[in-house]
C-alpha cells in the first residue's frame, strides 16, 4: 500500500464582527467552521482600539484608499469583536469558501453572508457605512500567519485532537 500524502493543516484568523454580535449570529456563525470539521484552537472576545485596528489592517489604506480604511476602523471599533483561530487541512481556503465573498449580494447561498447579509459595495458607498459583512477571514497563508500571530499568545493556542480527525483525517 502506497503512502498517504501528508494533511496540509493550517491555521486561520476569522474575525466575528460587531454586526454578527448585535445580531446574535456567533452561534449560528461557529457552528458553520464546527459542521465543516474544522477546529477551534484559540477564541478571544476584545474591543478593537484606534491603535490595534491600524495594526490588524496594516495595508488596506494603500490598497484601497483612506476612505475604505476610516470607514473598516470606524465599524470595527463600533463594538466588540470574537476572534477564532480554525485548524484544520487546507483552512484558509476552506473558511473563505465558507465565508463566501467579501460582498454579501455577491455572496452564495449556503455561505455566511450569503445566508446573513445582503449588502452591496453600491450600498455601503452610497451610505458612508463599511460592508457589514459579519466575518473576517485571513486572505491567503501569508496573511493568516500575521494575523493569528497579532491577535494571540501562543500559549492562548490549544491541541487536542477532535472525533473529526478521528474519522476523517
Amino acid at each position: 500500500m502506497a503512502d498517504s500524502p501528508e494533511l496540509d493543516v493550517e491555521r486561520t484568523l476569522v474575525l466575528l464582527k460587531p454586526d454578527a454580535l448585535v445580531r446574535g449570529l456567533a452561534g449560528r456563525i461557529i457552528q458553520r467552521f464546527e459542521d465543516a470539521a474544522l477546529k477551534i484552537v484559540g477564541v478571544k472576545m476584545r474591543w478593537m482600539d484606534a491603535e490595534f485596528t491600524r495594526k490588524h489592517y496594516f495595508d488596506l489604506e494603500e490598497r484601497l484608499g483612506s476612505e475604505v480604511y476610516t470607514m473598516t476602523a470606524a465599524f470595527m471599533q463600533q463594538g466588540p469583536v470574537i476572534a477564532l483561530v480554525i485548524e484544520g487541512p487546507d483552512a484558509v481556503a476552506t473558511v473563505r469558501k465558507i465565508v463566501g465573498a467579501t460582498y454579501p449580494n455577491e455572496a452564495a447561498p449556503g455561505t455566511i453572508r450569503g445566508d446573513f447579509a445582503h449588502q452591496s459595495k453600491a450600498s455601503s458607498k452610497a451610505s458612508g457605512k463599511a460592508v457589514a459583512n459579519l466575518v473576517h477571514a485571513s486572505g491567503n497563508r501569508d496573511e493568516a500567519k500575521y494575523e493569528v500571530d497579532l491577535w494571540f499568545e501562543p500559549g492562548e493556542l490549544f491541541e487536542y485532537r477532535t472525533l473529526a480527525e478521528t474519522y476523517i483525517y
